[in-house]
């Protein structure tokens, strides 16, 4: 069963959106499936994108797809495996083991990419999405997809704690990840990321939470062994040959400790310095951009703000001849 497509589907964004099942091997947790979604582009120039989601997350963002299509772009995004679209009965949410896993999945996405004809491909993350974008240009065979760039929004590249559980306890769950995968942690914490997000708190979003959840879902020793792993190996230096553009928000803040007006201009989630340093170290080729007024994701943040960005990854796929 392993690589089955299924036929293109209309899809639950609708507007001309459709997806794809692919079926892949069994793992450890049994079925395993892939989706990827795809919008066309009425005036394509055999130009793609394919964008990766993050931790707790699918693709919803239409606008995003929307703004790459009436740019000439053929859209297409990925939900990986237990994740989304791609969410069996029985799975535990989120679980890997090892983020080598996720590739077979964005390798089935680009596989159906270059069958519709395209050219080229903007490989594009957003947090965790970043670090496995980034993990599979850094350590996977991949040379036979043309692949021209990388962009990053907000890359998880670090774990964002506090010195003694990133020194002391964080090694010590990891290595409870080898022998005891499936051990669950409880992340805590409250839902103010998702009011400021979810349009029924008065944000600008829409998304299904039983995909995307509202509060923090446990996680896994062994997800905490993968992650930082492919962190550890990315803070080394990764020598990614495409040119990378590094997006992130200009400034970080901790739940609780702003309100939620506040909160919506932020960086919530993950530190921007950590992501500043350690994404400088993935190539030779690195634009950072650094988003007034970003939140997590770039691409909700405020109106005002994700128009600028819209424009400025225009600006610089065009500089790079892309």
């Amino acid at each position: 069963m392993a690589g089955y497509a299924q036929l293109w589907a209309p899809d639950v964004l609708g507007d001309g959106y459709c997806c794809r099942e692919i079926w892949q091997a069994d793992d450890y947790s049994g079925n395993v499936k892939a989706t990827v979604v795809r919008l066309k582009s009425q005036c394509s120039t055999g130009r793609a994108v394919l964008y990766v989601h993050g931790y707790n997350d699918y693709f919803f963002q239409a606008e995003l797809g929307n703004n790459f299509i009436n740019n000439g772009y053929n859209f297409y995004a990925v939900d990986l495996r237990k994740y989304g679209r791609s969410m069996l009965p029985g799975q535990i949410p989120f679980e890997v083991r090892d983020l080598k896993e996720y590739f077979d999945d964005i390798n089935a996405a680009l596989d159906i990419i270059l069958q519709d004809g395209n050219k080229s491909v903007i490989l594009m993350g957003h947090s965790t999405g970043g670090l496995i974008t980034s993990y599979y240009l850094a350590s996977s065979n991949h040379e036979k997809y043309p692949i021209k760039a990388l962009i990053l929004n907000s890359p998880f590249l670090d774990m964002n704690l506090d010195v003694l559980t990133e020194d002391f306890i964080l090694p010590v769950a990891s290595l409870c990840g080898i022998f005891f995968p499936d051990l669950s942690i409880n992340q805590g914490g409250g839902n103010q990321y998702a009011r400021t997000l979810l349009a029924h708190y008065g944000g600008e979003w829409e998304y299904d939470t039983q995909w995307k959840f509202e509060w923090p879902q446990p996680v896994t020793t062994g997800w905490l062994r993968a992650i930082s792993t492919a962190q550890d190996i990315l803070h080394e230096g990764a020598d990614i040959e495409v040119p990378i553009l590094l997006m992130h928000s200009d400034k970080s803040g901790n739940e609780g400790d702003v309100n939620d007006e506040e909160a919506g201009n932020i960086d919530m989630v993950l530190d921007v310095n950590e992501i500043s340093c350690y994404g400088k170290r993935l190539g030779n080729d690195i634009t950072e951009y650094v988003v007034k007024n970003g939140m997590h994701d770039l691409f909700l943040s405020h109106i005002p703000v994700r128009y600028s960005l819209y424009y400025h990854i225009f600006e610089w796929l065009r500089n790079k001849g892309l």
